[in-house]
C-alpha cells in the first residue's frame, strides 16, 4: 500500500508543480520577440524561417552563427517557425513547455535517485519558479537553456538506469542523450563531473538506495572514473567545436577582450554575486556590464576567502551529511563554462548562466531545511510553511521580472534602470526606435551609446543614417569620419560616408570612398555589396562635369 500511496503522491506533486508553474510564467504568450538575439535566431534567419528541409538541417549542423554551433537548437526553432510562423505566442509557449518538462523531470530523477519525495519536489519547485530562471523561459533565444537541460536531465535518468542495471544498452542510450545534449548546448561540458557527484551522493551506498544499485563510492571509485572517459572525450570534443565556433564569430577577440586578472577577478566575484541572487533576486537585468574599479582586486580577494571559507566547512561536514559537498561542487563546478575565465561577450555575469547550476545549491537548502528544524517540536509544519513562504515570494518576483519581457523597448528601459548606463543596451534600444519610426528618441541612444564607447561603430553608422536622412550632411560627415578614426576597413561605414558625400555634393570626395570600400568589399568577398558599390561608383563619375 505504502508504494502505491507514494506513486499517488507523486502524480499529484507532478500536477502541482506542472499548474503552478504554468500559471506563473503564463503570461509569456502575450510577449514579442525581442531586438536583442531574437533576430539572428528566428527573426531575421531565413534558414529557420525555411522550415525543415535538406537545405535547413544542413545549415544546422555546419552554421556557426551567433557564435555557437548547436544543431539541434537550430532545428527546435526550424520546427517552430514550420508550424507556427512568426507568431511569438507559439515560439514563447514552447520555450514553457520544455520549462515545465525540466520541472517534472527534475522531480522524478531525485525523487528516484533519493527516494526523499518531498525535497526533491522542493528542489523541482525552487528551479520552477525562481526568478533567475525567467531569462532562461521567456527569451526566445535561450530556447538552448531549457532544450540543453532537458537533455541534461535525461542524461542522468538514463544513467541511474545504467547504475541500477548495468546494462551496455543503457550506459550507450546515457552517451547518446549527452551527445544530443551537446548540440543543444556546450554547457553540458560538466555532466560527465556531475555524474560523478552523483556517484558520490545519493548513489554511494548510505542512507537511501535504489534497488539492485551497487555502492559507487568510494569502493569503485576507479571504475567510476573510467566509465566517464567517454564522456569526457565528448566534452573536449564539443569544447573544441565551441571555442572554434566563438573565435570565427569574433565573440573572444578585439579591444574589449580583458586582461586575464580581470577576468579572474571578476570570475571570483561573480561565484559570490549568483549567490547573492539566488538569496535576494532584486534588479535581475538582461545585461550586467563590466565595471572595472580599483575595488574589484579587494572584492575578488573577500570574495575567494569566503569561497575558500565554505568549501573548507562543508568538506569538513561531507562525511556525514554527503549532500552539501554534492550540491557545493555541483554549483562551482557547472559554472565553470559561463563564468568568465574566458570572455564571451560584454557581460560580466547573466541570469541565464543559473539554469542548470543553481540546482546545486537547491539541494543544500532543500536536503538542509529539515535538519536545521531536526530539533523543532512541529519540525514539519516549520518546514511546509517556511517552504511556502520562499516558494510564494520566489512566485510573485517571477510573474513581476516576466512583465519587463513583454516587449523590447520595456526590456531595454528596465535595464538601463537596473544598471549603471550601458552602450550596448543604448544602441539596442535606439535600433528598436528607429524600426518604428521614433528617430529622435533612437538618436538620443545612439548618442549616448557613442558617448559612454566612442568607438561604437555601429551605433555611429546608425546615427550618421539618421542624420543623412534629415538632411543634415555635415553632422552626418563628422558621426562617419569618428567612426572611420576607428575602424578605417569598415566596408558598411565607408559606403555609408561615401553616399552622405554624394548627398552633401561631393561627388570626387565620394568617388574615392565608393573605390576603397570597393577594395574592402572584394577583399571580404562581399559580392553584393561590392556590385551595389560599383553601382554607386558609375553614378558617381557620370556626375561629374
Amino acid at each position: 500500500m505504502s508504494g502505491t500511496s507514494n506513486k499517488y503522491q507523486s502524480l499529484w506533486i507532478c500536477l502541482a508543480l506542472a499548474l503552478v508553474t504554468f500559471a506563473v510564467f503564463w503570461q509569456v504568450q502575450y510577449n514579442e520577440f525581442v531586438d536583442y538575439d531574437d533576430d539572428k535566431y528566428v527573426v531575421k534567419n531565413p534558414y529557420i524561417q525555411s522550415g525543415l528541409n535538406l537545405k535547413s538541417i544542413e545549415w544546422a549542423f555546419t552554421a556557426t552563427r551567433a557564435s555557437n554551433w548547436h544543431p539541434l537548437t537550430w532545428l527546435s526553432h526550424t520546427l517552430d517557425c514550420q508550424l507556427f510562423g512568426l507568431n511569438p505566442k507559439w515560439h514563447h509557449l514552447v520555450n514553457l513547455l520544455l520549462h515545465t518538462v525540466n520541472v517534472l523531470l527534475l522531480f522524478l530523477v531525485f525523487k528516484d535517485m533519493t527516494g526523499a519525495l518531498w525535497q526533491s519536489a522542493y528542489v523541482a519547485a525552487l528551479f520552477a519558479l525562481h526568478p533567475l530562471h525567467v531569462e532562461s523561459v521567456a527569451w526566445v533565444a535561450e530556447r538552448k537553456d531549457v532544450l540543453s537541460t532537458m537533455f541534461w536531465l535525461l542524461t542522468m535518468a538514463a544513467y541511474l538506469r545504467y547504475v541500477r542495471r548495468h546494462s551496455l544498452i543503457w550506459y550507450m542510450v546515457t552517451l547518446l542523450l549527452f551527445a544530443l545534449g551537446l548540440m543543444a548546448k556546450p554547457m553540458l561540458v560538466t555532466l560527465p563531473f556531475v555524474l560523478l557527484l552523483l556517484d558520490y551522493w545519493p548513489l554511494c551506498g548510505t542512507g537511501f538506495q535504489p534497488v539492485n544499485t551497487r555502492p559507487r563510492w568510494p569502493c569503485h571509485m576507479r571504475q567510476a572514473v573510467f566509465e566517464k572517459l567517454p564522456f569526457f572525450v565528448l566534452s573536449a570534443i564539443s569544447s573544441v567545436i565551441t571555442f572554434l565556433a566563438q573565435q570565427k564569430g569574433g565573440a573572444m577577440t578585439g579591444a574589449d577582450v580583458l586582461a586575464l586578472r580581470i577576468r579572474f577577478a571578476n570570475a571570483i566575484v561573480s561565484y559570490m554575486r549568483y549567490v547573492g541572487k539566488m538569496i535576494w533576486p532584486g534588479e535581475l537585468a538582461v545585461l550586467y556590464p563590466y565595471q572595472i574599479d580599483r575595488l574589484l582586486f579587494l572584492k575578488a580577494a573577500a570574495a575567494g576567502l569566503v569561497l575558500l571559507a565554505v568549501t573548507m566547512l562543508i568538506v569538513r561536514l561531507s562525511g556525514r551529511h554527503r549532500y552539501l559537498a554534492a550540491g557545493w561542487f555541483w554549483y562551482l563546478g557547472t559554472l565553470v563554462p559561463v563564468i568568465g575565465f574566458v570572455q564571451v561577450g560584454s557581460q560580466t555575469f547573466a541570469d541565464r548562466y543559473t539554469y542548470i547550476p543553481l540546482t546545486g545549491l537547491f539541494i543544500i537548502v532543500a536536503w538542509g531545511m529539515p535538519e536545521l528544524f531536526a530539533k523543532w517540536r512541529h519540525k514539519r509544519v516549520l518546514f511546509g510553511v517556511s517552504a511556502a513562504t520562499i516558494l510564494l515570494a520566489l512566485s510573485i518576483c517571477t510573474y513581476l521580472q516576466l512583465r519587463y519581457w513583454r516587449n523590447s523597448i520595456a526590456l531595454f528601459e528596465h535595464t538601463l534602470k537596473t544598471v549603471s548606463d550601458d552602450g550596448t543596451i543604448n544602441y539596442n534600444l535606439g535600433n528598436v526606435f528607429q524600426s518604428r519610426g521614433s528617430l529622435e528618441e533612437a538618436m538620443a541612444h545612439y548618442r549616448q551609446a557613442v558617448k559612454i564607447k566612442p568607438d561604437y561603430i555601429k551605433a555611429l553608422n546608425n546615427l550618421g543614417n539618421i542624420l543623412v536622412e534629415q538632411g543634415r550632411f555635415d553632422e552626418a560627415i563628422d558621426c562617419f569620419n569618428q567612426g572611420l578614426r576607428f575602424a578605417p576597413n569598415d566596408v558598411l561605414l565607408r559606403y555609408n560616408f561615401a553616399v552622405t558625400l554624394v548627398s552633401a555634393g561631393k561627388p570626387d570626395e565620394a568617388a574615392n570612398e565608393f573605390s576603397y570600400a570597393l577594395q574592402l568589399a572584394d577583399a571580404e568577398k562581399n559580392e553584393a555589396l561590392a556590385g551595389l558599390i560599383r553601382e554607386k561608383l558609375d553614378l558617381c563619375r557620370q556626375s561629374k562635369p
